[in-house]
């Protein structure tokens, strides 16, 4: 079986303090952090990110191995609200998108991609919700 990855840029990282990190901490194993090419907003107290064609936009974030792919993603895609029964268009999609590991290397991983229009949030521009680090 083929490995499975998902990566997290908001409150699901380490330090994010967010309730769901721990059914990761269960059910995964810390891959290394990680980036995609794309744009952060602001949501609300929790980001969203979009894809984007420009490689200066970079969003940091962590990836995970996970040991148990259909429970990890079924419970993360009711959390953020785009599992079946959910009224469309949900906020998030999940998508399995290109990341780059730190040591170079890309994988597909599982990410949550926001879905609603962006004019009202304010863009991160730095990348990283957590603000971790001199990046």
């Amino acid at each position: 079986m083929k490995d499975q990855y998902l990566f997290v840029y908001g409150t699901l990282r380490r330090e994010g303090g967010g309730e769901m990190y721990h059914l990761l901490a269960r059910h995964s194993d810390f891959v290394g952090e990680a980036t995609y090419q794309g744009r952060l907003y602001l949501v609300s107290y929790y980001p969203g990110i979009i894809p984007s064609d420009d490689p200066s936009d970079i969003v940091y974030g962590e990836v995970y191995r996970l040991s148990n792919p259909s429970l990890v993603l079924a419970r993360l895609d009711e959390y953020e609200e785009c599992a079946p029964g959910f009224d469309m268009p949900t906020e998030y999609v999940r998508l399995c998108q290109e990341i780059r590991l730190s040591s170079g290397e890309m994988v597909c991983a599982w990410m949550y991609i926001y879905n609603l229009p962006t004019d009202a949030h304010e863009r991160l521009l730095s990348g990283d919700f957590l603000g971790v680090g001199t990046r």
